[in-house]
């Protein structure tokens, strides 16, 4: 769609002249995340920094039915803030201020610009802790990750977004500002619009002000990587740990490839792996007594030894901990600098993870594609990365999008879902009858049209076209 220079002169009227932009540079830039090649363009690009402001666009664009996507940190992978049918993308990166840290009642008041890093580094100089670490947190905001309900390393202990969030400040699609919640850590007062809202992917409205529950820092970790000869081992073990009583603070699984892989490039961060290695964990506990971590890594060690293990790496300074940290939060952009790919991210109950390894394995094979396997283990969350190599475009745009299809076939099966913390958005709609009968997407569509009647917020996203 186009817009018309009234409409322009209205949002300059809104949030000042200086805050829109109409050039094809700054609409470009504002046109794309980090999900594969894609680049829509909204019409206008719009940077409002009050509430009200916001109200009086959304109000305007409702007016009109002039789509609107909200536009984070664009870290995304699965196309959420795409502007796929132009209209007005409206950034919200004026809306960077940690409001109130309430050290009485462990709770953060935070916009939803506010680096996901920076927020936990605040909190922590208060000898406080917000768990949620999406590997992007460097560069990802508090807003995007309540709109995918992101999870992390430590969510297999700690939970995800949604389980920090007790309250939000929300503009409708047609203008109107709500509160969600209460700032309380139990409410049973009528429907949980605050958990409806996370993971919405902006298909709802628009997050201004965010209210998370916070907990105290915890002060010692232990961290260990371990190597397998054989990946499917791997996936078997995080079952047997916590069968075993443990809980983990992390547990990760990367495929050789993905250590070869991030080594290669990523500086200064080096594992030495015998060539017959296929997979490692890496573990995570932590606590506030080392006595109690030390018998914890004890006993997941002796669980390991049931498997076809190498010697176990324990980290035994903060510069080896956080190089093995690199190493495991630059694989996603260590295969995004390798080959074109695509990225899916299945979650199975954690017992399947084996199962669900060999069908990908399988599939690929099938259909002639090469996979680089990673995730929050832990959490039965497998990062599938698809990578393009030598096949040729046909087989790519042709035989995938099948194997595709298996993959989330059988997770499906395995009492699994399409996505454990990246969304949708654009590029998985289509495979949602896969996870949902028809009468559950009628469901979720009319939650949609309840809340947007013009269907102007953030359109095209979560829900299938038909």
């Amino acid at each position: 769609m186009s817009l018309s220079a009234k409409i322009v002169t209205l949002l300059s009227n809104i949030s000042g002249s200086s805050f829109v932009f109409t050039d094809e540079e700054t609409r470009k830039n504002y046109g794309h995340d980090e999900t594969e090649d894609y680049n829509f363009p909204p019409n206008v690009v719009v940077k409002p920094a009050t509430v009200e402001e916001v109200s009086a666009i959304m109000k305007l664009a409702n007016e009109h039915k002039i789509p609107v996507t909200p536009i984070g940190a664009r870290t995304g992978l699965s196309g959420g803030a795409l502007s796929i049918y132009g209209g007005i993308g409206l950034s919200m990166e004026r809306f960077n201020t940690i409001i109130n840290i309430d050290e009485q009642n462990l709770q953060v008041i935070v916009e939803p610009g506010v680096i996901t890093q920076v927020l936990k580094d605040a909190v922590a100089e208060k000898g406080l802790f917000y768990p949620v670490d999406p590997s992007s947190m460097g560069s990802c905001w508090i807003g995007g990750n309540i709109a995918e309900n992101s999870g992390g390393a430590r969510a297999v202990k700690y939970g995800v977004t949604k389980d920090y969030v007790l309250n939000l400040e929300v503009v409708l699609p047609t203008g109107e500002i709500i509160w969600t919640g209460a700032n309380t850590l139990k409410n049973s007062t009528g429907y949980n619009l605050t958990q409806l809202m996370v993971g919405s992917e902006g298909t709802l409205g628009i997050i201004t002000k965010i209210v998370l529950k916070l907990i105290p820092k915890v002060n010692y970790n232990v961290l260990m990587l371990v190597p397998f000869y054989k990946s499917e081992q791997a996936c078997e073990a995080v079952s047997a740990i916590f069968r075993a009583g443990i809980v983990p603070s992390a547990l990760e699984f990367m495929e050789r490839d993905a250590i070869d892989w991030t080594m290669k490039y990523v500086d200064g961060v080096s594992v030495v792996i015998k060539d017959e290695i296929q997979a490692h964990l890496l573990i995570e506990v932590d606590g506030n007594y080392t006595e109690v971590l030390f018998q914890e890594a004890e006993k997941i060690t002796e669980v390991l030894e049931q498997f076809e293990i190498d010697e176990v790496l324990f980290a035994d300074s903060e510069d080896q901990k956080n190089a093995l940290w690199k190493l495991r939060r630059a694989v996603g952009e260590a295969v995004k600098s390798n080959s074109v790919y695509k990225e899916e991210d299945t979650v199975v109950p954690r017992y399947e993870l084996p199962t669900l390894l060999k069908g990908v394995k399988d599939a690929g094979d099938k259909y002639g594609f090469k996979t680089i396997c990673y995730g929050h283990a832990g959490d039965g969350n497998l990062h599938i990365n698809i990578v393009k190599g030598n096949m040729i475009d046909e087989n790519w745009i042709t035989e995938v999008p099948k194997g595709i299809i298996e993959i989330f076939e059988l997770t499906v099966r395995l009492k699994g879902t399409l996505s454990g913390e990246h969304g949708i958005g654009y590029v998985q709609k289509d495979f949602m009858p896969l996870a949902f009968s028809k009468m559950e997407l009628e469901l979720m569509k009319g939650i949609k049209r309840l809340f947007d009647p013009n269907n102007i917020m953030n359109p095209g996203k979560i829900l299938p076209n038909s």
